[in-house]
């Protein structure tokens, strides 16, 4: 099938008309390997044909673990193309929360990277949907599988590909785990539409350029990463792409392929400022830098700026659910002086194609600078959550998203944030859910009650926090909680510091445990988080 036989809204098309028009340009660096689009068109084409040979279907799910890869990127586009549903697993989860994301989307298949050989090991024997586990990487030979490697590289010298049937349009193509307030992992369902819209908004939005080239430094199991997949796509672009964050590797990175446009989020930009040898790389050639996934602090904000004065700056506000963009401070309000700077402290309007308003409890629009929930609405937003129908009901009631999130919008427009209706925990760009944590905790014999919040770090922007009180008797140290977590869920989702309360703790009164006040000690003259 040729680039003018695949429908206009579907990600398939990003790939095979960039490959088509620009065959010999560079798509994709890994690991020192560089390849042009025309052979990541073929690898993916043979990886779409291996999935066939497999008995992968219209709509069946392929499951992707590991670091960061070419052939991540090339499983972005490869399920699409034969019409299956791509879904990259949060490698940071523990083995029984990957478990838990398998059985609920029942993939056919499971491609694992060389870093994650045992637990993929582990997985293929106890998720009964799947049908075959593919390495990529290394070989790993015992315990069976298909080397992804070789399966790819033979398809292409046979020349024996299968015919493409993409899935396009409201058809639902990725599917992203994001943490559920409830406890439970919830799988996000994007549609071609849902990220064909975004792309096509973002491009104009960051006023990217053909031939851009691109680090992909974030995990890709987020879309917000992942987002760069289609960007750079479209635009013919440079992906070079980085396993996993690390400051000297990104900044080399920068200075030797000439890099011209990175998103990170706020504690990367942290890290990157404070390396000693920062001010020795050449990074001359980035045109853009975006922030996203946490608010970035006014002294943080203004040591980027001094730092890149040559490079516009960009603010983002989004999530999974968005696909993710909702909101966008331009560079040009990114300013440490003149009218434009009194913007900063916000993340911007609404992107084009969002309707975002404001909301009291009854989802009633509210005047400008009154706090209330944020809703949107626009073709961006999911098709819903993975056999979650009351929670998609929920989020999507009354034709508006509820993203949970509280703020305001000036008379202008311009949104701020103030707090998160569902207690979210943003740490070093990673959603933590209290409940997770807390139904952990619970589970200890010395715990009477427990809450879990987010208290101020500066290199991570919030830190787990737990507060407990205990049973009579009973006995527990910081060490062990933190430890007792770790053995149940993934480190970042673990508290960083215990505090033991000896007096009951606040209640509201409906008997519910006020976060707020917990919260007071150690966000007081900060700022949002006492909301």
């Amino acid at each position: 099938m040729s680039s003018e036989e695949v429908k206009r809204n579907s990600i398939s098309s990003f790939l095979l008309r960039t490959a088509e028009r620009w065959p010999g340009k560079p798509a994709v660096t890994f690991s020192g390997v560089t390849r042009t689009w025309l052979e990541t068109k073929e690898r993916c084409h043979a990886a779409a044909t291996l999935f066939r040979r497999l008995g992968v279907g219209q709509g069946d799910r392929i499951a992707y673990l590991g670091l960061n890869s070419n052939v991540c990127f090339e499983t972005y586009y490869s399920p699409a193309l034969i019409g299956a549903v791509f879904v990259p697993i949060n490698h940071r989860l523990s083995i029984g929360e990957m478990k838990e994301c398998l059985d609920d989307c029942a993939p056919k298949l499971l491609i694992v990277d060389e870093n994650f050989g045992e637990h993929g090991k582990r997985l293929a024997k106890s998720c009964e949907s799947l049908q075959e586990t593919i390495y990529s990487g290394q070989m790993l030979r015992s315990g069976g599988g298909l080397s992804y490697e070789d399966s790819v590289k033979a398809i292409i010298s046979s020349e024996e590909y299968c015919e493409l049937s993409p899935s396009s349009e409201d058809e639902v193509v990725i599917f992203f785990y994001t943490g559920g307030t409830t406890g439970r992992s919830k799988g996000v369902m994007l549609t071609n539409n849902n990220l064909v819209c975004n792309t096509n908004c973002t491009i104009p939005l960051y006023r990217m350029k053909q031939h851009w080239a691109f680090v992909i430094v974030g995990p890709l199991f987020h879309v917000a990463a992942g987002s760069r997949v289609f960007s750079c796509a479209v635009l013919a672009g440079h992906a070079v792409i980085l396993s996993k964050f690390d400051v000297t590797a990104l900044l080399g990175v920068i200075e030797k392929y000439k890099i011209n446009s990175a998103t990170l989020v706020p504690t990367m930009y942290q890290l990157i400022l404070d390396h000693p040898e920062f001010c020795s790389f050449d990074l001359s050639s980035l045109k853009m830098l975006a922030s996203g996934a946490a608010p970035l602090s006014d002294a943080l904000l203004r040591r980027i700026l001094e730092a890149f004065p040559t490079t516009e700056f960009f603010q983002t506000y989004g999530m999974t659910e968005a696909s993710p963009v909702l909101t966008s401070l331009d560079s040009k309000y990114h300013v440490l002086a003149g009218p434009n700077s009194k913007k900063l402290g916000s993340v911007g309007r609404s992107v084009e194609h969002v309707e975002l308003i404001i909301a009291d409890d009854h989802d009633r629009e509210v005047p400008p600078n009154t706090i209330g929930q944020i809703l949107a609405k626009g073709p961006n937003i999911m098709k819903g959550y993975w056999k979650l129908t009351d929670a998609t009901q929920e989020a999507l009631e009354g034709g508006w998203y509820h993203t949970g999130d509280a703020g305001y919008l000036d008379e202008e427009g311009f949104l701020y944030l103030e707090g998160r209706v569902k207690d979210m925990i943003v740490s070093g760009g990673e959603n933590v859910y209290p409940i997770e944590v807390e139904n952990v905790l619970e589970n200890h014999p010395a715990i009477h009650q427990c809450a879990v919040i987010g208290i101020p770090h500066d290199t991570w922007g919030e830190a787990v926090h737990a507060v407990v009180t205990l049973n009579k008797g009973g006995k527990a140290s910081e060490k062990e909680l933190i430890n007792f977590c770790k053995s149940a869920i993934a480190s970042y989702k673990c508290p960083v510091s215990v505090t033991f309360r000896l007096d009951p703790m606040p209640l509201s009164p409906i008997n519910k445990i006020l976060k707020t006040e917990l919260r007071k000690p150690f966000w007081e003259g900060r700022g949002s988080k006492l909301v």
